[in-house]
């Protein structure tokens, strides 16, 4: 995507995007970001992975990406990080919690490891990260935080059946911003949730038959999955002033697969 930098909506802030590493929303996301000016700390909890999705970003951007290996489920990752974004950087502008993972299983199978970290990851890394970027955000009296969450936080059906853990994380993620929002709104900092539907990545044609995902996207009204652009465009406007007055809010973004009422 081709933009001047220094008149993006995003031009001269300072971005952590969580996950950013794989092939899908996460690194999507901070190209998106950079693409608009912004300077983006690439988080991932796979170091060799980080560090090649940092330097493909520098090279194709020319923006300044710091490059993080963390692991959302420990807390002294997430702080060596935030510690290390604002030295480079003094201020952090916007966090994308985008770290999530899902372990399928029906209630009465699923197991008690299986169901801790799926809740770790999705729903207690988002708070961690959410407590350590606060404070500088409050001190300056400006900051956007942006949770990804899932439609499966309203509908259990996205994928078929054993989606216990991750409905139960994504729509206590929700709740999460929900509060957030309302906690934070006096000190100048708002917090938005996007809730996507089926996405497309490369990793999508390897894990489910063609017909699988033909019958999902006649499940859209659209009629077909979403692309990166479809998730990047709704995440870079609430992270932009344009969403100034929009806080506590979890926006659907599955092309009319599901409307949340």
């Amino acid at each position: 995507m081709s933009r001047d930098c220094a008149t993006g909506r995003l031009a001269g802030k300072t971005v952590i995007v969580t996950a950013a590493a794989g092939a899908g929303l996460g690194q999507a996301t901070a190209r998106r970001f950079a693409a608009e000016g912004a300077d983006i700390v690439l988080t991932d909890a796979h170091p060799r992975r980080t560090q090649e999705a940092a330097a493909a970003l520098r090279a194709e951007c020319g923006r300044d990406v710091l490059a993080m290996t963390v692991d959302v489920r420990r807390r002294a990752d997430i702080e060596a990080c935030v510690a290390a974004t604002l030295e480079r950087h003094g201020r952090i502008d916007v966090l994308v919690n985008n770290a999530g993972i899902n372990r399928n299983g029906n209630v009465w199978e699923l197991s008690d490891e299986d169901w801790d970290e799926t809740l770790d990851v999705c729903l207690n890394g988002s708070f961690r990260f959410t407590r350590a970027v606060l404070p500088s955000m409050m001190e300056r009296r400006r900051g956007v935080i942006l949770n990804v969450t899932s439609i499966a936080g309203w509908t259990a059906k996205l994928n078929g059946p054993g989606q216990a853990a991750y409905a139960a994380a994504k729509a206590a993620v929700m709740a999460l911003t929900r509060a957030t929002a309302a906690e934070c709104g006096s000190h100048g900092v708002r917090v938005n949730a996007i809730a996507p539907g089926l996405f497309n990545n490369p990793f999508l044609a390897r894990t489910f038959a063609p017909e699988w995902l033909q019958s999902r996207a006649a499940d859209s009204v659209l009629g077909r999955v979403g692309e990166p652009e479809d998730f990047t465009g709704a995440a870079l406007f609430l992270c932009s002033d344009e969403a100034a007055f929009i806080t506590g809010e979890a926006l659907g973004v599955s092309g009319g697969w599901y409307m949340h009422p």
